[in-house]
């Protein structure tokens, strides 16, 4: 017997290989304001106010809101609230997770969830599209009317959705972890010690130290006023048309390629859309050609857009340049045309910006040929200018 055929025997197996199964939830959430509670009450049992889409896992969810219960047999002493598989499945196994926000700040929420405790059969199985995990009896009605759950007529709900989902992991049990970039806290340092600045602004009275180098990096407008032009000389910088606020807002993000961290850039202001702090950073990343900046503004007023908001967010979007917002308002304001027509701001754009009337127009038309292609509308969006809903007899709610 060779040498050889002794070795093999010795080690008949070869190199012992391995793997793993892995089974965990891929997690998101999505929170849904209903506003105008009182409104909805007495829209019927059995029907819902739906979220819009949200996606986990793959899949589509929508959280469905039933203000008179789901079932005849509740009629409309609860409420009822579920979670539903918006998007074609099989046997989607997942967790749930419902919380009734406590609107008056002591945290006691109310929370119904499958994360963190032991479930008996397992993980709760959708079987097709439309199946739905929920609570018919979620919150009796009167109880929810005297609570501080409801608030200014609004309730906000969040939603949790775990997919389950399994896979073999191949990979090293040991790996080493990269952290995440921190260049934006090396500049935003430099920025905060002023550590060799060479241009000084003025905006209104306020002095702010910066770096010619690290603007002309962020910014088109800086480098042609630094060192295109060939007259970057200057010392100091008088800037006359904006507030010192929203410069030092600006300033912090071309160093840190963030917003500040607190309420004064905040969404969601009590404030006209034009007076907010996001609506003036939209026109100092249009002066000085900030594009991320003005993509996250313009993400920031998408979300305020409402019937009383779009017209004067639409003026905003035409003014400095924001495509992608502009285009949201002209949907948007195209789709729920009835009630916009009738609000403040569209008076304002009538006056003020007559020719982004004919651009409304052209949307309508669009939205017209999407509902003769069977886009799923049946009614012509002119008719709301009679009926002062929007396509579906439902109330406005945004659409992004």
């Amino acid at each position: 017997m060779s040498e050889l055929a002794i070795t093999d025997l010795k080690n008949p197996l070869g190199t012992p290989t391995s793997s793993r199964s892995i089974t965990e939830t891929v997690n998101g959430s999505h929170k849904f304001v209903i506003q105008g509670y009182s409104l909805a009450k007495g829209m019927g049992i059995g029907k819902h106010i739906a979220s819009e889409n949200f996606t986990v896992g793959g899949y589509q969810w929508a959280i469905y809101f039933y203000p008179d219960g789901k079932n005849p047999e509740d009629s409309s002493t609860y409420v009822s609230v579920f979670i539903a598989l918006a998007s074609e499945g099989t046997d989607v196994r997942a967790l749930f997770e419902l919380t009734l926000i406590d609107q008056s700040g002591k945290g006691k929420d109310k929370v119904h969830s499958h994360f963190d405790r032991s479930l008996e059969s397992g993980p709760y199985t959708l079987k097709y599209r439309g199946s739905m995990w929920g609570y018919k009896r979620f919150f009796r009605r009167a109880m929810l009317e005297s609570s501080d759950y409801l608030k200014d007529d609004c309730l906000k709900i969040n939603c949790t959705v775990g997919v389950v989902v399994s896979a073999i992991d191949c990979s090293r049990l040991h790996s080493i972890q990269v952290p995440e970039s921190d260049i934006g806290a090396h500049f935003g340092m430099l920025l905060d010690n002023m550590e060799g600045s060479d241009i000084t602004f003025n905006v209104a009275g306020e002095k702010f130290h910066a770096h010619k180098l690290v603007l002309a990096a962020r910014s088109p407008a800086f480098r042609l006023e630094f060192f295109d032009k060939m007259v970057g000389d200057e010392q100091e910088v008088s800037v006359e048309d904006m507030e010192p606020k929203v410069f030092k807002a600006m300033l912090h993000f071309v160093y840190r390629d963030a917003l500040p961290e607190d309420d004064s850039v905040a969404s969601g202001s009590c404030s006209p859309i034009a007076e907010t702090i996001t609506a003036k950073l939209l026109a100092a990343a249009d002066k000085y050609d900030l594009g991320r900046l003005r993509r996250v503004c313009e993400s920031r007023l998408c979300q305020d857009i409402s019937v009383n908001s779009v017209s004067r967010a639409l003026a905003l979007a035409d003014c400095y340049h924001a495509t992608e917002l502009k285009a949201v308002c002209l949907r948007f304001a195209a789709e729920n045309l009835a009630a916009v027509m009738r609000s403040d701001g569209f008076e304002y754009l009538k006056e003020n910006f007559p020719s982004l009337q004919s651009e409304l127009l052209k949307t309508v038309a669009g939205c017209e040929e999407d509902c003769s292609s069977g886009g799923g509308k049946s009614l012509s969006v002119w008719a709301q200018l009679s009926d002062g809903g929007d396509t579906n007899g439902r109330r406005v709610r945004q659409r992004t």
